[in-house]
């Protein structure tokens, strides 16, 4: 169907934004608060771990090994998740992961010590790959290229809210200790996986699979949004024609250097926010704040980083550049990490490690608007997925590392540099795929679903 049933008294531009305001209405909200309960309770146990470690006898590079196992298995499940979600459906296997990741989180809370902490972070890695790099894939789906680094950036907010919200409200349930035989750090593990549960079965009613059986968009707005996708993924194949398909594309992608290129580049970043979200509740603790202090403090950093993020997302997408979007947050990051060398003092730790999240946070949506956007239709799934899973296994090493320099050191910002050095090193890459960016990779501005 053209794209002439588009009604005539609407204008073009006010019928395009009407319809992508119904679609980001419709699905943003509700995969933002998915993520948000996914990285609740990915990062819950750095609050659990103020009271749990000493519960259990983690050493803090028990801890760290823990944390990095949890990405050994997100990194080992994750292309097949992906590939697998292609086969059965956005809506059934988004719904499938979060039910298996909030069981596995609720068994979480009855590990015995170091062996079952770090089979407990395995098992929940496992159960929750596939679920970012399938939304992102899910989002190519309904959003044209030039929505996607505000809509990345929408959904990824999820991110810093997570630990925004979660700060307060985890420190709180570590204060139910001893109710009903259980500690703090269990209820807290506990509580904050039903969620999840919950969620997984309103996906299978709330999320429709594709735009052309979205009922709650007009004959006229699906046709309208179906032939507008279809024609960008029809022009990327000309672009691009001859690529493999399945397991084929994985090792497709795999000897592409731009997927190499890329998964450093935001290894950087998502190693930065996993291991601040772990560590920076032991990092502000160690200022001598009571349990509630730290989840209260903890939340300011990460709460100017979500407000950031949206801003340089829709600044991404109404530019229509992408390498300097990436690039200069990327700096702002790696710089912040290497000061908090030259200070002792609480506030301004809290003011660099702001600055750090800052930067990180505001990458996430002009990365990955940079990254579907240079990847060919037929590798999609598998390269989003690659990007994601070559990177966690920089974010997986580095939390364990951290972990081991913190304990030989004695000093968080030493056990920080790692990170600090492999944003630097992110930072100039983009630069160095700036160099090659062919113009066609820029997008133009649409009508911001932001007022939406």
């Amino acid at each position: 169907m053209a794209e002439t049933t588009t009604p005539l008294a609407a204008p073009a531009d006010a019928f395009e934004a009407r319809t992508m305001r119904k679609v980001g209405l419709r699905l943003i909200p509700f995969l933002v608060l998915c993520y948000f309960i996914a990285y609740v309770d990915r990062v819950n146990v750095g609050f659990a771990a103020l009271t749990m470690n000493r519960d259990l006898g983690l050493s803090t590079a028990a801890f760290g090994l823990g944390g990095g196992l949890f990405f050994v298995a997100y990194v080992l499940f994750e292309v097949p998740s992906n590939l697998a979600m292609e086969r059965v459906g956005a809506r059934i296997w988004i719904a499938r992961i979060m039910i298996t990741w909030g069981l596995v989180g609720i068994g979480s809370a009855f590990v015995t010590g170091p062996v079952s902490f770090a089979v407990a972070r395995f098992l929940l890695g496992a159960a929750e790959a596939g679920f970012f790099p399938g939304v992102i894939l899910y989002l190519t789906y309904w959003f044209p290229k030039a929505y996607r680094a505000r809509i990345v950036a929408m959904f990824m907010v999820a991110i810093p809210l997570s630990s925004f919200f979660g700060s307060p409200l985890s420190a709180a349930l570590l204060t139910l200790d001893g109710a009903a035989s259980l500690r703090g750090w269990q209820w807290l593990l506990i509580l904050e996986a039903v969620p999840a549960i919950l969620l997984g079965f309103a996906a299978l009613a709330l999320l429709p699979s594709r735009p052309a059986g979205a009922t709650f968009l007009s004959q006229e707005e699906r046709a309208w949004l179906t032939n507008r996708l279809d024609a960008e993924r029809r022009s990327a194949e000309a672009a691009a024609p001859h690529h493999a398909h399945g397991l084929a594309a994985v090792w497709a992608v795999l000897a592409n250097r731009q997927v190499w290129l890329l998964a450093v580049i935001y290894a950087g970043s998502s190693a930065t926010s996993n291991t601040l979200s772990l560590w920076m509740p032991q990092i502000l603790k160690g200022f001598g704040l009571s349990n509630l202090e730290t989840g209260l403090l903890n939340m300011i950093p990460f709460g100017i980083a979500s407000a950031f993020m949206i801003f340089w997302g829709l600044r991404a997408d109404r530019s229509g550049e992408r390498i300097w979007s990436t690039a200069l947050p990327l700096a702002l990051t790696s710089v912040s990490f290497a000061l908090t060398l030259l200070t002792g003092s609480l506030w301004a730790t809290l003011v660099l490690l702001s600055l750090v999240l800052l930067g990180n946070y505001a990458i996430k949506g002009p990365f990955f608007a940079l990254a579907t956007e240079t990847l060919p239709p037929a590798q999609t799934a598998a390269g989003i997925a690659a990007i994601n899973t070559l990177a966690h296994l920089g974010t997986g090493a580095i939390t364990s590392l951290i972990g081991l320099l913190r304990e030989q050191t004695g000093s968080f910002p030493v056990a920080l540099l790692p990170l600090c050095v492999l944003t630097g090193v992110g930072c100039a890459l983009v630069f160095w795929i700036g160099r090659n960016q062919l113009p066609e990779q820029k997008v133009h501005a649409a009508a911001p679903i932001a007022r939406a």
